[in-house]
């Protein structure tokens, strides 16, 4: 684990991670789908002291027939909360089965220069028949299949954050030039489905590359600079912490906390009266805020974060901000997010050097 934080993600899809949370929401369902609801929810988590949110996205709408669905698009809806915080991390879900490429590293990268470098990226993959009909494509209905999209995905998006050099903009009122274009690149992407040349028509990201974050059973863990682990308990997230093969790991936890009204077990019963709570193979925590800390203090041994799911947000985040992470911080196990600084920084993460400058350089040096 690196240094002494525990580093605290919260997903803030919908209403919660239960498929019925809407039923316990402190909202009216027409509400669920406006701007003011998610700034409130991003503004709670932050206050906080959270280091990152994510933002679960699909190209198909989420839920059931029986229940509210629809969502903003995550990458949209990360935007709009860039520019409604300062210190949180944000990182909406982008799958990549049969998503361009160039669109969404055009797209993360803006969102990294609105948010002044405190954008991630959770990749995913979309794994219905129905998202390639969307989408207008063939199906991709193999596991396999969608790694290799997910992987070249992955490496496309990469090279166009790195297709500007970082003072590719000069802005010259001198000479009228607003770009060095020898400090652009062509990336020359061939890969089994697709070929991509690029340059990037948006700068370099202000982090120079994004935090990516996703599974390392789907995306290969040279691709991901954080594993998001699951197990059903805590022998398997260590196991699954010990072989991601990544910088950073955090583990997947769904809670489901007690509250002045009800307790967690309580709630849980209410909601499954309409719905199953999905089971993902993720740890579980079904309980008070006390045990949630213990649990938290000893996963601290094991991985380097946390992102919590939220059985009903509107009940849990309360409960997590004023118990919980108030105890973690008294245990000195996480620490705030800092005015002014990327969340490649806050993740103790290094700022990586842009490919092209770095082999230019070489060449240079060689030639000497």
């Amino acid at each position: 684990m690196y240094g002494p934080a525990l580093h605290l993600a919260v997903e803030l899809d919908g209403d919660g991670a239960h498929p019925a949370a809407w039923r316990r929401a402190a909202h009216a369902p027409d509400r669920l789908l406006t701007p003011r609801r998610t700034a409130e929810v991003a503004a709670v988590a932050e206050n906080a002291g959270f280091t990152l949110i994510t933002l679960d996205d699909g190209v198909l709408p989420p839920g059931t027939a029986a229940d509210p669905v629809g969502r903003i698009g995550a990458v949209e809806r990360a935007a709009f909360v860039a520019a409604s915080t300062s210190t949180i991390g944000i990182a909406p879900v982008v799958p990549l089965t049969y998503a361009e490429p160039f669109h969404v590293s055009s797209q993360l990268a803006s969102l990294d220069h609105i948010s002044a470098g405190r954008a991630g990226w959770v990749v995913t993959e979309e794994e219905r028949a129905e998202a390639a009909r969307a989408w207008g494509r063939p199906v991709v209905a193999d596991a396999d299949g969608r790694a290799r999209e997910s992987r070249d995905g992955v490496d496309v998006v990469r090279d166009l954050w790195d297709s500007w050099e970082d003072d590719a903009v000069i802005r010259s009122v001198a000479t009228s030039r607003y770009l060095d274009r020898d400090r652009l690149h062509y990336i020359d992407f061939t890969g089994d489905t697709y070929a991509v040349k690029g340059p990037a028509i948006v700068p370099r990201p202000p982090q120079g590359q994004l935090v990516v974050l996703g599974s390392p059973d789907r995306v290969p863990a040279d691709r991901l600079d954080v594993a998001l682990v699951g197990g059903r308990d805590l022998a398997a997230v260590r196991t699954a912490a010990a072989g991601a093969g990544t910088p950073r790991v955090l583990a997947e936890v769904e809670v489901a906390l007690d509250t002045p009204e009800a307790t967690g077990a309580e709630r849980v019963a209410d909601l499954e009266r309409y719905a199953r709570w999905t089971d993902r193979g993720r740890l579980r925590h079904i309980g008070s805020a006390e045990q949630l800390v213990a649990l938290l203090d000893e996963l601290s041994s094991h991985v380097d974060g946390v992102r919590l799911h939220p059985l009903v947000l509107d009940e849990d985040l309360g409960v997590l901000s004023r118990l919980v992470l108030p105890a973690l911080s008294a245990r000195r196990l996480v620490a705030r997010p800092l005015p002014g600084t990327s969340l490649r920084s806050t993740l103790g993460l290094e700022r990586p050097a842009n490919r092209f400058a770095a082999a230019a350089a070489v060449a240079q040096e060689d030639a000497r």
